[in-house]
């Protein structure tokens, strides 16, 4: 990328991989001290990228499986691709092969389940800048009609204003079996929250909250029937309890 040129997503992922020449990075690093958002984009570029490492690196010290050690010692690029797609492909056709069934490798609790995606969620749009949901708070009747329609039950967007959180939109996502839905929350400080909703398969009784925290970012979830809601943040414990309660009780009401 030549020097002087814009700074878009792409050359600040490139920043916090350090893929840029020392002059490219001498001049980001000076348009960062002077844009908060992008200096805060960066970091979370790199929280993201800890994560990752903290999620895989363990797998790159586990011993190579005996059976392995028998391949010819030198196989060449075109060899080791071959035997690296076979086994993409194998993982795939197998992972494939469980959802087929309405099974997975490893299931858990559906609260479980539902906190982990809520903090993914989290973690992707929270740093968005321009993006950060489909459909913004100026259209939140139709937001809220079109995630209620999507997910099969009756959604809403609690207002926050008495936690000093307003509502910048949302937006539909995968869930596990069926689409969920996120809303975002921002304060006057640009701390963002996000709820996310999904339902499950079967009625779960309801729940008292229960909490999780990974990454800095701490996680209230609870179930409500066939709904499940997860409130995420980058907040202490018991500020975030104290928004659950008031999402709680909005949705309650």
């Amino acid at each position: 990328m030549s020097a002087g040129g814009p700074i878009d997503e792409h050359e600040l992922h490139a920043y916090v991989d350090g893929a840029l020449s020392a002059e490219r990075r001498a001049e980001i690093e000076a348009h960062l001290s002077g844009n908060p958002d992008a200096a805060r984009q960066v970091e979370e570029y790199r929280r993201q990228n800890a994560l990752l490492h903290a999620a895989f690196d363990p797998m790159l010290e586990e011993p190579v499986p005996a059976h392995l050690h028998t391949r010819p010692a030198r196989l060449g690029l075109a060899g080791w691709l071959r035997y690296g797609g076979l086994a993409a492909s194998l993982l795939a056709a197998g992972a494939l092969g469980w959802v087929l069934r309405g099974e997975t490798p490893s299931p858990i609790d559906f609260g479980e389940a539902l906190a982990q995606r809520a903090l993914h969620a989290h973690l992707v749009y929270v740093p968005e800048v321009l993006h950060p949901v489909e459909v913004s708070a100026r259209q939140e009747e139709h937001l809220v009609g079109w995630l209620s329609k999507r997910l099969g039950v009756p959604v809403r967007a609690p207002h926050l204003g008495d936690a000093g959180f307003r509502l910048v939109g949302g937006r539909l996502l995968p869930g596990e079996n069926r689409p969920a839905a996120q809303f975002m929350y921002e304060d006057p400080q640009g701390r963002r929250l996000t709820l996310y909703i999904a339902t499950n398969t079967v009625d779960a009784r309801e729940t008292a909250f229960r909490y999780s925290e990974e990454s800095g970012v701490s996680t209230f979830y609870w179930l409500e029937g066939e709904v499940g809601y997860a409130l995420s943040g980058e907040l202490e414990r018991e500020q975030l309890l104290h928004v659950a309660k008031i999402v709680y009780r909005a949705l309650s009401g």
